[in-house]
């Protein structure tokens, strides 16, 4: 017979065992939840901005014709959204540490799926610009929060795998946009592309409400006003100073007016961060070179994916005549390449590591991009269809390379600004980007004499922004070798 203190001790142990058996389960739950759960949660929301703003960008045509303005000038419409995203994104790390990352993600979503549907009620190109402007203050939140989110849950070397399933379901918007936006056009009306957000806002409002933890900071810095005002304005300077460079709006001096109005506040910025201990950007993170390649070098990159989608909505619907949803149709495989190469994109890191796929990769994009200066109206559609599939699909490694190395050797206490700050960079490339695009294309024309845009004008444009791409080499080339291999579980040779 046992004694009650033997029987105690198997209690004990056995009490012991369960708490380590749940322990155990916890971990793996935690792990799975951190692995998968949480970014599909996070990509999921982010799904409404890719398949708003891929959709949008094939319905410019029919939007224009009902708007009564010129396609180009619809550009517009997507340079506001992308001004006010990199406006308020400073405030959103904030805001994050303030009040919660979870309960700023959920409000964004709201905000984003309301103003969305005040798009779709838009009678006049003013009207748009207005409620795309708070769409984009709303966006402004959601992308870097839902990132601010990521990475404080998630370790460093679990980071990239995460990050690749964040992509995915973001990437169903690339994929279904292009053709689900084309037929709506092409069969409905182009305001149904904006309410198109209210179910999924539902949907993850109420995901993220059960599974995503409320990350917060425990010490708040005081919010640097100046540095919100003085970048605010520098960026909208120089993004309306791109958006009106050489289109005859306004004035010349007007246009030199903004450029510099915007530099000025800049380089104030520059001055005022230095002597600040607060900054809403903090500028050391940028002596960090794994940060600065990712960040500034990353910058001349992303201009291919920002003018993609605007170039080619111009080149297949106004150039070669096709129907929005023949356009998205054969757009859509350029999203199924990205969405591929999300599942490979680990392995490959982890084979050759952030240095060496970002340069051999970087080459590989701008010829790619470059192939579709090639494009004619004789050209066999599974011909451009494969091109913008392998042109995706390597777009896509480019991307996962950029965003998982940013964050390689930043510490807990930068990540905050450190991903408002990169945020602030992407939106701010793509509205350059664009506004780029549409004045080059203005610019063309009036080279080659024309009142209307052609196929002609749209294909030496890919040709120059492939050329572009080509400058981010500078930094790549200058990481070392082992540059984020924590990250990606690489192990030194020798």
């Amino acid at each position: 017979m046992t004694s009650h203190a033997d029987e105690v001790l198997t209690e004990d142990v056995m009490d012991a065992q369960g708490a380590a058996a749940a322990a155990v389960l916890a971990d793996e739950r935690g792990a799975f939840e951190r692995g998968w759960i949480v970014p599909a949660i996070i990509g999921s929301a982010m799904l409404m901005q890719t398949l708003n703003a891929t959709s949008i960008n094939n319905a410019l045509p029919a939007m224009a014709k009902a708007l009564h303005v010129e396609p180009l000038r619809l550009n517009l419409a997507i340079t506001m959204y992308l001004l006010a995203s990199a406006v308020f994104l400073p405030i959103s790390g904030w805001l994050a540490d303030r009040f919660g990352a979870k309960r700023i993600f959920m409000c964004a979503m709201v905000g984003y799926a309301l103003s969305s549907a005040a798009c779709g009620f838009a009678n006049s190109l003013t009207q748009l610009v207005l409620f795309r402007l708070l769409q984009g203050c709303a966006g402004a939140m959601m992308g870097p929060v839902g990132r601010l989110v990521l990475l404080r849950t998630t370790p460093k070397n679990e980071l990239v795998g995460a990050m690749s399933v964040v992509t995915m379901p973001a990437l169903l918007g690339p994929v279904v946009g292009p053709v689900l936006g084309g037929a709506i056009v092409t069969f409905v009306s182009w305001r149904w592309i904006f309410f198109l957000n209210l179910p999924i806002a539902v949907a993850g409002v109420g995901l993220v409400r059960a599974f995503v933890p409320n990350v917060k900071e425990q010490d708040v810095l005081p919010i640097d006003w100046t540095g919100i005002f003085l970048t605010g304005f520098g960026l909208a300077g120089l993004i309306f100073g791109f958006e009106n460079l050489g289109r005859n709006v306004m004035p010349p001096v007007a246009v030199a007016g903004l450029f510099a109005g915007g530099f000025a506040c800049l380089g104030l910025y520059w001055a005022h961060a230095r002597r600040t201990a607060h900054a809403i950007i903090d500028l050391s993170i940028f002596k960090i070179p794994t940060y600065q390649a990712s960040v500034i070098g990353g910058a001349f990159f992303r201009l291919v994916p920002g003018a993609t989608p605007f170039l080619l909505a111009m080149l297949l619907q106004v150039g070669f005549g096709m129907t929005a949803f023949a356009a998205g149709l054969m757009t859509f495989v350029s999203a199924v390449g990205a969405l591929v190469m999300k599942t490979t994109a680990p392995p490959i890191l982890r084979a050759f590591g952030f240095r060496t796929v970002l340069i051999v990769n970087g080459v590989i994009c701008s010829l790619t991009f470059a192939v579709y200066a090639l494009f004619r109206i004789d050209t066999p559609h599974w011909l451009i269809m494969i091109a913008l599939a392998i042109g995706g699909f390597f777009r896509s490694l480019q991307f996962t390379s950029l965003n998982g190395m940013a964050y390689a050797d930043l510490e807990q206490e930068q990540m905050s600004r450190g991903t408002t700050t990169a945020s602030m960079a992407q939106q701010f490339m793509q509205s350059v980007a664009i506004g780029l695009a549409a004045t080059l294309l203005h610019f063309l024309m009036l080279h080659r004499g024309e009142k209307h845009l052609s196929a002609a004008t749209v294909q030496p444009a890919f040709a120059v922004f492939a050329a572009l791409t080509l400058l981010s080499l500078i930094w790549f080339f200058r990481l070392p070798r082992d540059a984020g291999d924590e990250m990606n579980n690489r192990h030194p040779r020798g």
